[in-house]
């Protein structure tokens, strides 16, 4: 009699992600990762602490502050650290303004200005290898990124320049001053992201499920009224029932109208949505059609 052992769909993404963090725990001296408090860092996060428990986690975790945050994913950033015991470093784009290595530009938002932030506390803190929760469903420059995206000694990336990966075997070579940036969920998508949450019962900021707040329409998408953004003479701004499905700087993220308020009724949006959630409500990808993809070239996640 032989017995058969099969992994289900989200079990062999769950060990695909594991053999990712401990091959990279193996091969590179000083690795970090990436941690916004968004629903696919918390996810990356928790299979980080899986791949090594019952250890501690052995990098640190490096968040990127624009400074225009939403208050619940700060909160929910900080409390994780605690109950985890991570050793936190942010890099903060108000710095890097305040120095004069970046120029905030009027009614712009500070994303792009995360890639001088981000470039220098790799420098900073000498880190040879970045985990990001970057996934290929999201868009397409990201759907050309390798699970090891290597990056020059000016951080950049080139999509021509990219190194095999067959039988996921990779290759981290690097020189000094060179990096490889890590995507451990690059197989998964927005769908598998929210089934694990469900599954796992992972806690994510209160602003991925819905909840009253006062929004208004710009450019086709709904944006939360806050400190770092008002709307204008004609952009009526209103109360409505919204959820959040990607997280980032305040001043381009946008919310989806929703009455999902557990994992579950997420899990059922999500299956029925046809757009991706940057697609939806991120307006800084709208800037032109290979926004991303020019900003990775600079050295972006």
């Amino acid at each position: 009699m032989t017995t058969t052992y099969e992994l289900t769909h989200l079990r062999g993404l769950e060990a695909e992600t594991v053999h990712v963090f401990r091959e990279v725990a193996a091969s590179f001296e000083r690795p970090a990762l990436l941690f916004s408090g968004g629903k696919d860092s918390a996810v990356m996060l928790h299979i980080a602490t899986k791949a090594f428990w019952p250890a501690p986690l052995p990098f640190p975790v490096l968040h990127i502050d624009t400074g225009h945050n939403f208050d619940e994913v700060i909160d929910f950033r900080d409390r994780t650290v605690r109950r985890l015991g991570l050793r936190l470093l942010v890099g903060s784009v108000q710095d890097d303004i305040d120095a004069g290595r970046s120029a905030e530009q009027p009614g712009a938002g500070r994303n792009r200005l995360q890639t001088q932030t981000l470039l220098r506390s790799i420098g900073e803190h000498r880190f040879d290898a970045v985990f990001g929760g970057a996934r290929r469903d999201e868009e397409k420059a990201r759907a050309k990124e390798r699970v090891f995206s290597f990056r020059d000694e000016f951080g950049q990336w080139d999509p021509r320049n990219q190194r095999p990966e067959l039988w996921h075997l990779y290759n981290g070579r690097h020189r000094k001053g060179e990096h490889i940036r890590v995507f451990p969920l690059s197989d998964w998508t927005e769908l598998d992201i929210w089934q694990y949450v469900l599954d796992e019962g992972i806690e994510l900021p209160s602003i991925y499920y819905a909840h009253r707040r006062t929004v208004f329409e710009r450019d086709g998408m709904l944006l939360a009224t806050n400190p770092h953004l008002t709307p204008g003479e004609d952009e009526q701004p209103y109360e409505a029932t919204v959820r959040f499905r990607t997280v980032g700087d305040t001043t381009c993220t946008g919310c989806v109208p929703s009455t999902a308020s557990t994992a579950r009724d997420v899990v059922a949006e999500v299956a029925a949505a046809r757009v991706t959630e940057r697609g939806a409500t991120r307006a800084d990808d709208r800037i032109s059609e290979a926004g991303m993809e020019d900003r990775k070239r600079e050295g972006y996640f």
